[in-house]
């Protein structure tokens, strides 16, 4: 069948195997000559696609365990997180680490290391991570945690899925009052102006910023920032507070076909950061439900559509804290020269971080999406030598172009030790990506 992350670049054919349980999994990896595990495709690149064998979770979904007095899941690993806060959000229990959509497998999550709007005060998933368990390509299945083979545990959060299949998991949610945040917002004229804002901001549990991209001069870096905590029962209004724990069901959206290509230029992107940015209202107290803080596209199905058929590219990377100014600075203004702005750009501020190949730095990260077309990747390769410069990196599970070089270099502190787990568990590589192949792993 034909494949592709959510951004619709690269595809590829592969066989698609589903399924039910670890005897199932057992004889197809004995059998594949090399695959990789696949949750709900919502890595954008290619890091969940393989051109022989990929080996999908969606079956492999049954909660195990719910400890509703200690908010403790125990789940197979093709549970989304979705499916966690339907059945813990109306007990009081909400998910510690979020990313930007809940239709995430908690085994792409862990693969990912997923991040937030949090992460300088509570890290990636793998905090909340108490133990999880591992098929490797020999047939074994391993107990990993952070005092039972610890390296393992710390190579698969954001190993990409390159250890083995992650089979059950056991994760901690956190105790909430209600289904609603708290937000404070406000409008940053600059990047000066934002980075001051999430500074002010850095006790508060949350807090992420929309960036006009293709804003220039004095306005380089406008944005809308946002901050954010769970409300309590005493900031409910009174129509809310009888029951704090429902939100009310919202109607969705969906794009039923691929958009025209075209429909995103320079123009239209312009003038939808102008609109974003002069109609967003700022202002404490604004209280907002926990889809529309944390998930507002997941109301806009197949919302990768926008972009058209030949799809687009995410480019998130972060900057160490000291660098992080001028390194964004550069970076926003070579995309502004370049007219080939996203409207889907997001800043956040993270903290420090343990896993052998996870994302997150101490520093600050940004997220663009870009249409695909014929000038594209020369300016990837622009922002990849500002980044490189200023010692930065690129996430993976939004990479689908990055060149091997950077990579080693981006990730060279901890990338031997990943290495050595991986061939350790899997010395016939049979773990095995297009992604993986690109870099080298």
């Amino acid at each position: 069948m034909s494949l592709s992350g959510w951004g619709g670049y690269p595809k590829t054919k592969a066989k698609a195997i589903f399924f039910r349980d670890t005897g199932e999994l057992t004889r197809q990896v004995s059998e594949a000559s090399s695959f990789i595990a696949r949750g709900m495709g919502r890595s954008y690149g290619d890091s969940s696609l393989n051109n022989s064998c990929v080996l999908s979770t969606n079956r492999y979904n049954r909660f195990l365990e719910f400890d509703s007095e200690a908010g403790i899941v125990k789940c197979e690993s093709g549970v989304t997180l979705a499916e966690v806060i339907d059945i813990s959000i109306n007990l009081g229990w909400f998910l510690k680490v979020t990313p930007g959509t809940k239709f995430v497998s908690i085994g792409g999550a862990i693969a990912s290391d997923v991040h937030g709007k949090n992460h300088h005060l509570d890290g990636s998933f793998s905090s909340c991570v108490n133990s999880f368990s591992l098929l490797v390509p020999s047939g074994e299945v391993v107990n990993c945690s952070r005092s039972e083979n610890a390296d393992i545990f710390f190579a698969s959060f954001g190993g990409m899925g390159l250890t083995g299949v992650i089979l059950e998991v056991e994760f901690q949610l956190i105790q909430v009052e209600s289904a609603y945040i708290s937000q404070t917002s406000i409008k940053a004229a600059n990047l000066k102006e934002a980075m001051a804002a999430f500074e002010n901001a850095k006790e508060t549990t949350y807090s992420v910023a929309w960036i006009d991209c293709l804003a220039n001069g004095d306005a380089l870096g406008r944005s809308l920032v946002m901050a954010g905590e769970h409300a309590s029962i005493n900031q409910l209004s009174t129509n809310i507070k009888a029951t704090p724990l429902i939100v009310k069901p919202k109607p969705t959206l969906s794009v039923p076909f691929y958009l025209p290509s075209w429909l995103l230029n320079k123009l239209t992107v312009k003038a939808f950061n102008q609109l974003y940015y002069y109609k967003g209202k700022a202002g404490e107290g604004q209280l907002v439900d926990y889809d529309s803080f944390f998930y507002p596209l997941d109301s806009i199905h197949h919302w990768n559509r926008i972009y058209g058929r030949k799809g687009f590219v995410q480019y998130q990377c972060v900057l160490p804290l000291a660098n992080s100014y001028e390194g964004l600075k550069s970076i926003l203004e070579l995309i502004s020269a370049s007219g080939q702005g996203s409207f889907l750009a997001v800043l956040k501020l993270f903290g420090k971080q343990e896993g052998y190949l996870s994302f997150p730095m101490e520093g600050y990260t940004l997220a663009l999406d870009f249409p695909l077309n014929s000038r594209l990747f020369s300016l990837l390769e622009k922002l990849d030598s500002v980044v490189s410069q200023y010692d930065g990196r690129i996430y993976l599970t939004k990479d689908a172009r990055m060149n091997s070089r950077f990579f080693a270099k981006s990730y060279e502190k901890q990338l031997n030790r990943f290495l050595d787990v991986k061939k350790k568990l899997d010395p016939d590589n049979k773990l095995r990506s297009l992604q993986s192949e690109r870099l080298g792993l």
